[in-house]
């Protein structure tokens, strides 16, 4: 996997992930990186920026990694105590949006994130660039099925709280004390049928413009902040 930008670099430097190799653009700046990237004793390239310029269409920020993929965790080591948060996102397509919904998970501590196999997006190098690296620090589990899932999780005492605006009550109005699993839907398309009936809760975000949904990735901060906020 290629990733790219300043941040990114920073954090999976950090971490134990493997590193095949660190290309830098000439004039490379950045002394943390670069004592991070010589602390792991590094095979590094240094590029121009005429030969770097095949990587313009990402916002590299004059730093390119070839990492090992992405390792999901199992949803087991998720499951926390009884306070526990977890998101789960019903076919997300948008790379952006997981990456957005990655950081802002990554600072309210969320405990985890689960994604679908199939017709979802996935962690890639958007998705990291997108999360300022925050995918580090996330647990994120990718499942085959979401409906298994969910009934694995109301085995361990988890509430579902999915998010529609038909047939729901304010997300300010449930109690998000104890487990709770929260499921932000499609961009397109919202939660699927069989998901949303499997909720014990279905929550909604006053609209009071003119516009009557709201990106996955705000609603996703909003709802998991209330929740947060809830627990305290």
């Amino acid at each position: 996997m290629i990733v790219y930008g300043r941040n990114v670099a920073k954090e999976i430097l950090k971490s134990q992930k493997k590193i095949e190799k660190v290309i830098l653009q000439e004039n490379f700046d950045d002394e943390n990186i670069l004592s991070l990237i010589e602390n792991r004793k590094l095979p590094m390239e240094k590029r121009s920026k005429k030969e770097i310029s095949k990587f313009d269409k990402f916002s590299h920020q004059g730093i390119i990694m070839y990492i090992e993929d992405f390792n999901y965790c199992d949803l087991e080591d998720m499951l926390g105590n009884e306070s526990s948060l977890i998101v789960i996102l019903d076919h997300l397509e948008d790379p952006h949006n997981l990456g957005a919904i990655i950081r802002t998970c990554e600072a309210a501590g969320v405990d985890g994130i689960i994604i679908p196999k199939d017709r979802s997006v996935e962690v890639n190098a958007t998705v990291m660039k997108t999360s300022a690296g925050a995918t580090e620090n996330v647990k994120i589990a990718q499942v085959t099925n979401l409906n298994q899932t969910i009934k694995k999780l109301k085995e361990e005492g988890y509430w579902i709280v999915g998010t529609d605006l038909d047939n729901s009550i304010d997300y300010r109005e449930i109690d998000y004390s104890g487990k709770i699993g929260l499921v932000i839907g499609s961009e397109g398309f919202g939660m699927t049928k069989s998901v949303k009936e499997a909720c014990d809760f279905i929550a909604k975000i006053p609209m009071f413009g003119k516009i009557n949904s709201l990106n996955a990735s705000v609603a996703a901060a909003i709802m998991i902040y209330e929740a947060i906020r809830s627990k305290k």
